[in-house]
């Protein structure tokens, strides 16, 4: 079986200590960062985000090193900056309206182009890349895998509050990001002459100038030989972003060794799988979702149970057992979602919320 090597991306909010406020950092992290993380750490279009992305990893413990490290690194250079760093897919009360715009050529023809669709994309999420043999293998493995996608992303929903008020929502941040174009889960491509053909077609006629405008929830890469999973919130913790990681680059292998056996995972349609999209950023996972097969609705709980059961046979090779089977601990503590909700509902305070979500972006690392 391949590598599947892994590389993983976060994207962190900057917080004011004392108010708990979005502040920007003025690229003061990422110009102190470079120093020590070369191309690691990066701006973001909001100058209160900032971005860390590992090195290519060859298993999952050398991706929780990675990650840890870069959450340590970044956290201490906030620190020098008077700024703490919080893990969370939407800030619970911070307006985008009043926040800095990063300046770069590439974020200004981005808001030229979509103005305040853009202007208020202010949120935080997680992209891991699994890597992969071929493009074509990557196409077969992305259509099996979309099903998926909803299972993944109950588990990481990370965003109940936006603007000061709690949505109803456990993911609020797709709701956000559902205002651009060419996002969510992508269609059935047959082959990746496809998928070729369809990138060519939208940067012939203007709609793109390269493939990295393509903002699905999961995606070939255009550049690397990786499946991009791009549909979760970042996670509080590092113990939960090693999980995510682990449980999509298991999936990967999966599909992978079906296709060796000629055997395949039945691809569902879009539109069916949007259902189940739609019911995880709004339940998470204390809600139910559809089980296309048995054509019921499920509760979620019992559907991440039968996922850890698809990949059991490839935990082991991948040496990831321990770091997917930490599902189980998120499935009794609740996301990260819950966890806001909780100290809400116990203090009426969304500062203690802000104050919270930087006290477990730090958990297991100093």
């Amino acid at each position: 079986m391949p590598v599947f090597t892994l590389g993983i991306e976060e994207e962190f909010q900057t917080i004011d200590p004392t108010t708990g406020e979005l502040r920007s950092h003025m690229s003061k992290i990422v110009e102190g960062g470079k120093i020590i993380l070369q191309e690691r750490v990066k701006a973001e279009m909001h100058q209160a985000v900032v971005e860390v992305g590992t090195d290519i990893c060859q298993n999952i413990q050398d991706a929780r090193n990675e990650v840890t490290y870069l959450r340590k690194m970044i956290i201490e250079l906030a620190d020098a900056q008077n700024l703490k760093i919080a893990a969370a897919g939407t800030h619970p009360f911070s307006d985008w309206q009043q926040q800095l715009i990063t300046p770069n050529e590439r974020y200004d023809q981005l808001i030229d182009e979509l103005r305040d669709v853009a202007r208020s994309n202010l949120i935080f999420g997680l992209h891991v890349h699994v890597g992969i043999e071929s493009r074509n293998e990557g196409i077969q493995i992305m259509n099996a895998v979309r099903y998926f996608l909803p299972h993944i992303y109950a588990l990481s929903t990370n965003s109940p509050f936006w603007r000061g008020r709690n949505t109803g929502f456990k993911s609020y941040r797709s709701k956000v990001f559902d205002k651009f174009p060419r996002t969510g889960i992508p269609d059935y491509f047959s082959s990746a002459a496809e998928y070729d053909e369809y990138l060519a077609l939208l940067v012939k006629t203007g709609c793109i100038d390269n493939g990295k405008k393509i903002w699905w929830d999961i995606r070939l890469h255009p550049f690397f030989d990786t499946i991009e999973f791009r549909i979760c919130d970042v996670p509080m913790r590092v113990d939960e972003t090693i999980c995510l990681a682990a449980i999509m680059q298991a999936l990967v292998a999966k599909i992978y060794k079906l296709h060796r056996q000629n055997l395949n995972f039945r691809p569902y349609r879009r539109i069916l799988i949007n259902e189940n999209k739609w019911r995880a950023a709004r339940y998470g996972i204390e809600g139910k979702l559809i089980d296309f097969g048995k054509q019921e609705e499920v509760p979620t709980h019992h559907l991440i149970h039968e996922l850890l059961n698809f990949i059991d046979d490839v935990v082991d090779e991948l040496g990831s057992r321990s770091e997917c089977e930490y599902v189980l601990k998120i499935l009794e503590m609740g996301t990260g979602a819950d966890r806001q909700l909780a100290v809400f509902q116990q203090h009426n305070d969304l500062k203690r919320v802000v104050d919270y979500i930087v006290e477990e972006t730090s958990f297991g690392i100093r």
